[in-house]
């Protein structure tokens, strides 16, 4: 009889306020954009609603022609004012091992600028497998899909939103901009408080092999 090996689990991650809490570094980067540019920016309204792409909360402050220029100047300034002021979220790095330690693959996949998002990682010493940047909302499927990932954890609805595009379990954490509500009503099969709860969760999950709502 032919066996076949079973497939190793894949987790993704998103990054912003679900692995890293990026608030005070993007603020920072904002206000040295602000300051070049002379035009204002709320930067403690932006950093309330991080999660979409950048171009769309470059949209409240430019006009749409200069949308483009100003995101590649805030992507170019963002390693000098952003990367050291970033913490790990509570738990970031148990998360990623204890997914080593069901035997699975940790990757990120993220909306940030690729190069930036892994600068992140390397500073905090969070190493996933794989980081994949540059992918918002649904198109998060597209990364999952090729990984195989069958858990996608995430603190924004458009994480939801990409994870069950890709037909992978939902983990949500409100420790983002949206509530524990919020990320139910988008479909979220299990909502955890934060990180600190997911190695007790994921390593049920593993025995199981299927969701238990939390």
């Amino acid at each position: 009889m032919t066996t076949h090996p079973t497939p190793t689990l894949t987790v993704g991650f998103d990054l912003d306020m679900t692995l890293i809490d990026s608030r005070p570094g993007i603020h920072a980067a904002y206000r040295a954009l602000s300051a070049e540019t002379g035009v204002w920016i709320d930067a403690d309204l932006a950093v309330t609603r991080l999660g979409p792409p950048l171009e769309q909360e470059l949209a409240h402050w430019f006009p749409e022609d200069r949308i483009q220029e100003m995101g590649d100047r805030y992507r170019a300034v963002y390693p000098e004012y952003a990367i050291e002021p970033t913490l790990a979220m509570p738990g970031a790095r148990e998360a990623i091992e204890a997914v080593r330690a069901v035997g699975g693959r940790a990757i990120v996949v993220t909306a940030k600028h690729e190069p930036n998002a892994k600068l992140h990682l390397a500073h905090l010493g969070i190493e996933p497998d794989e980081t994949i940047g540059w992918l918002w909302a649904e198109a998060k499927a597209e990364a999952l899909r090729e990984h195989g990932a069958s858990v996608y954890v995430g603190d924004h609805v458009g994480d939801v939103r990409g994870a069950r595009v890709a037909g992978a379990c939902s983990v949500a954490v409100p420790t983002g901009p949206c509530d524990r509500d919020t990320l139910r009503e988008a479909g979220a099969d299990v909502v955890l408080d934060d990180l600190t709860a997911f190695p007790a969760w994921l390593a049920e999950y593993a025995r199981n092999g299927s969701v238990r709502p939390a």
